[in-house]
């Protein structure tokens, strides 16, 4: 679901930064748990790849699985049911 089916036999260090992100959530939904802690999941991912990565997350929250994410990038906020803002520490 994440892309990386070819890369089954390489080790960690032979895969990219976007790729071991991928691994991290691919590890991170297999026993679907019942609230995935997603912290900057897409921090190290080009475009076209954060857009399936939060198109995931949309998917599995829809069937029922909660999501908390952190993130900086307001793009990512546009997949949310709902977002809570932080400035200096304080929930604004």
């Amino acid at each position: 679901r994440v892309g990386l089916g070819g890369k089954l036999d390489r080790l960690p260090n032979q895969l990219s930064g976007g790729e071991q992100e991928r691994v991290a959530i691919a590890r991170a939904i297999v026993n679907n748990p019942h609230i995935l802690l997603a912290d900057e999941p897409t921090g190290n991912l080009d475009s076209k790849t954060s857009e399936e990565v939060m198109a995931l997350f949309r998917e599995l929250n829809d069937a029922g699985q909660t999501v908390v994410m952190v993130t900086h990038n307001p793009e990512n906020g546009a997949y949310s049911d709902r977002t809570i803002t932080l400035k200096d520490g304080v929930v604004i």
